[in-house]
């Protein structure tokens, strides 16, 4: 039975490597139990015998079985983070966003990390105080998809039709939803395709010069 997310127990900061490298053996383990047997089956017993450790560990460095799992979505979440201001640090047009888009979705799909993100999302429905913790996790990828949207499209028409903050939200929202939908159904041909099509559009558009600034006029 999962415990309830509750604050973590006491470690010394700065601890001995021995206590960090145990915190990151039940981390990784969490993260590959919740891939493989989904939050219900992410027990603190499933989590520690997975990493060869005592599962009061988890109690003792966690406090909780909950705060293990929001660990290793924190993990997960930075990984991500890190790789994907990488994919678009070279970003310059609508064309190569559509690009890192389909990229990135692969890559959640192929390392298991939408997974992990589902899971804990499912369960945040039956367990008190989880909700909360995910959608705060959600919330940096708001602000990675504006930037991302400043970058590319910046003066142009389309920045200035919505506020760029909720075209972010719609993103992320409509991203993870199909992220959702293809855990569900296994069918990412599908969605490819939509990226295809989403692809071809801004190929058109960018035809028209309809991403260009508007030119000042004397």
């Amino acid at each position: 039975m999962m415990a309830k997310s509750g604050p973590p127990s006491k470690v010394a900061s700065g601890g001995s490597e021995r206590s960090a490298n145990t915190r990151r053996s039940l981390i990784d383990a969490a993260i590959e139990t919740l891939k493989e047997n989904g939050f219900s089956g992410a027990s603190a017993r499933a989590i520690a015998e997975r990493a060869g450790l005592n599962q009061g560990l988890v109690f003792y460095h966690f406090g909780s079985v909950s705060n293990l799992l929001l660990a290793a979505l924190d993990a997960v979440s930075e990984d991500r983070m890190i790789r994907f201001n990488a994919a678009i640090e070279n970003v310059s047009s609508p064309n190569d966003l559509m690009d890192v888009a389909a990229q990135i979705y692969r890559e959640d799909l192929d390392t298991g990390h939408v997974t992990v993100l589902v899971e804990m999302i499912a369960g945040a429905s039956s367990t008190p105080g989880l909700g909360a913790e995910v959608a705060t996790r959600i919330v940096p990828w708001f602000a990675f998809t504006k930037d991302a949207i400043d970058k590319t499209f910046g003066d142009s028409p389309f920045a200035s039709l919505l506020p760029a903050d909720d075209v972010a939200y719609t993103i992320v929202a409509l991203f993870l939803g199909l992220e959702m939908l293809t855990h569900l159904d296994g069918d990412r041909e599908r969605v490819l395709t939509i990226f295809g099509r989403a692809q071809q559009l801004v190929t058109m558009l960018g035809a028209f010069n309809a991403f260009a600034p508007p030119k000042e006029t004397s």
